[in-house]
């Protein structure tokens, strides 16, 4: 590591080696001609770090907020300036509202261009500026060589402090090519936030006061120990678990007290039971619309239930909901702030709690749909992949399949094995898978992508191939439909279907025109031999499943939903 100044190098050397002193060996993006100085210094410490050229400036920033996701620090995409940044920016608001570290260093005109509209000059302050609904932590441009790397290291202090989020760095392209003497500086590590004593044994209070406790647990800045530390708090406690929408490696789903995900499609038992609790303890999460269920398992301003929540942003404490308790903590020593709580021998509520594991199993069973059964392709897949396979998707009514039939390990035992988007934005899954089989080659790893949301960034199919992607199985669900809004459709027009249908290609043809193995299937009975069959092979493979339209979700069909809009509108 310098601490001294060192022999002049062009700043955009000089911020590839900050990179590689704050951990960094892989970045993902798309070149442009703003960052060629940064381009160079790639090739300058190949040996230490690999740029990953993703097909999409979208695909690329999906890329790295899958990399966040995954190692806790921040995933790092470059893009060129105007066009290349505004492709970024559905990775940047998807970092945002998933809470991911990420940074994201976007080409700039040359600072004696600024302000005259040259070619795809954009103010980034202006067009990703931070605030409380903005796209990023922080925005800003480098106008001084010499201090890049101290933006650098601000803007991994800024995306991993409190709670995580993406930062934007803009690079006027006469700044990359300035040398400079200025040192790197040494690799960041966030500074952690831990509950006020008096803060926690009011919590206990609150705790040895409930009858019908529940626990809502999820959000971005878990580690293994701290997760390993929140299991045991529940079983000292004896406390029902749920995880927040698209967190469900938060908590072991395994577990005798685990109560299932509360979020999008949420088993109406489950539902019920949030409502009729007399605690709800939220750590980590957000409660945003989708774990509230469009803010109605818990009614802000003020819930029926006692809520007592814990963050890592103090921005976020009583943003929605007037609680009883709030209590500031990093999500890193969370888990081992609540284990500190000394239980009682006994508590009122055991029963509540194993009723609503028992629920969770229930949930489980679904009836037999043909040709082609959902359910039972996830139970499939869960049975036959390695328990640290690393499960991705992106937005769409197919991902309700995913989230209710595999039961995903507590991050404790192998890391994230959920890979998905809080945002909705589709064409995150195959991105994110393609990048968790570049940065943890060993594992398995399952994209189910819908249709449409396949169609959004299928080509990173090449990146996969080019890179050399191994262990990389894409599951395209095709009903020739977007699915969510078709659903919508039905259930506010009946029946006047616009916009929503889908001419698809032969996604497995595709497939194969990218180099890649495939497989398409139509009826349940050959899932499972094409799934063995692309497990085996150790390459990326894809499987083309065909679905009936009518089968729109886990739980109903859009026949059912015609139907019901129908006789209410008859009614009204």
């Amino acid at each position: 590591m310098h601490t001294t100044p060192t022999a002049p190098r062009l700043a955009g050397h000089a911020l590839v080696e900050a990179l590689i002193a704050q951990g960094v060996d892989t970045c993902f993006g798309v070149p442009g001609e703003s960052f060629l100085a940064v381009l160079d210094g790639f090739h300058e410490y190949r040996e230490q770090i690999r740029f990953i050229a993703a097909r999409q400036d979208g695909g690329a920033a999906f890329m790295a907020e899958a990399q966040g996701k995954l190692d806790g620090r921040p995933g790092i995409c470059f893009v060129t300036r105007g066009p290349g940044a505004a492709n970024a920016s559905i990775g940047i608001h998807n970092a945002f509202q998933d809470s991911t570290p990420m940074i994201v260093f976007i080409g700039q005109v040359a600072s004696d261009q600024r302000d005259r509209e040259a070619f795809q000059e954009v103010d980034y302050r202006q067009m990703l500026g931070p605030g409380t609904l903005g796209m990023a932590k922080w925005v800003a441009e480098v106008e001084r060589a010499d201090r890049l790397p101290e933006y650098v290291a601000r803007a991994f202090h800024t995306a991993m402090q409190g709670r995580p989020g993406p930062v934007v760095l803009v690079l006027p392209e006469d700044m990359l090519t300035t040398p400079i003497t200025t040192p790197v500086l040494p690799r960041v590590k966030p500074a952690q936030a831990w509950p006020a004593p008096g803060a926690l044994r009011d919590l206990r209070a609150l705790l040895m006061q409930a009858k019908q406790p529940f626990v809502i647990a999820g959000g971005s800045g878990w580690t293994g120990e701290s997760v390993a530390a929140l299991q045991r708090f529940a079983e000292n406690w004896h406390l029902p678990v749920g995880c927040g929408f698209r967190f469900q490696d938060t908590f072991d789903n395994r577990h005798p007290l685990y109560a299932g995900d509360v979020g999008i499609g949420i088993n109406p038992k489950l539902a019920q039971r949030i409502r009729d609790a007399d605690l709800v303890l939220a750590i980590g999460v957000r409660l945003g619309e989708m774990t509230t269920s469009g803010y109605t398992l818990l009614e802000p301003p003020r819930p029926r239930q006692t809520l007592v929540h814990l963050h890592a942003g103090a921005e976020e404490l009583g943003r929605v909901y007037a609680a009883d308790l709030l209590l500031q903590c990093s999500l890193a020593g969370a888990g081992k702030a609540l284990e500190t709580l000394a239980a009682p021998p006994q508590v009122p509520w055991g029963e509540w709690a194993d009723a609503a594991n028992a629920d969770y199993r229930a949930n489980q069973v679904a009836p037999v749909v043909e040709p082609l059964d959902m359910a039972e392709v996830m139970k499939t897949v869960q049975r036959l992949s390695p328990d640290d396979t690393i499960y991705a998707n992106g937005a769409g009514n197919f991902s309700g399949w995913l989230h209710r039939y595999v039961a995903y390990p507590g991050l404790q035992h192998h890391g994230r094995t959920q890979l998905a988007c809080t945002s909705g934005a589709m064409g995150y899954g195959v991105p994110a898978a393609v990048a968790a089989a570049l940065l943890q080659p060993t594992r398995t790893v399952i994209n189910v992508a819908g249709d449409g949301d396949f169609l959004m960034t299928g080509q990173e199919l090449a990146t996969a191939k080019a890179y050399g992607a191994q262990r990389l199985i894409v599951i395209v669900v095709d009903n020739g439909t977007y699915g969510t809004i078709r659903m919508h459709q039905e259930r506010e027009f009946p029946g006047r279907v616009s916009g929503s249908d889908l001419a698809n290609p032969d996604f497995a043809a595709l497939a194969r025109a990218y180099g890649w193995g495939a497989s398409h299937v139509a009826r349940t009975a050959d899932f499972e031999p094409a799934f063995r069959a692309a497990l085996d092979s150790g390459q990326p493979h894809l499987i083309h499943l065909t679905l009936d339209t009518d089968v729109i979700t886990s739980r109903t069909t859009l026949g059912a939903i015609r139907a019901a809009a129908l006789q209410r509108q008859a009614r009204t």
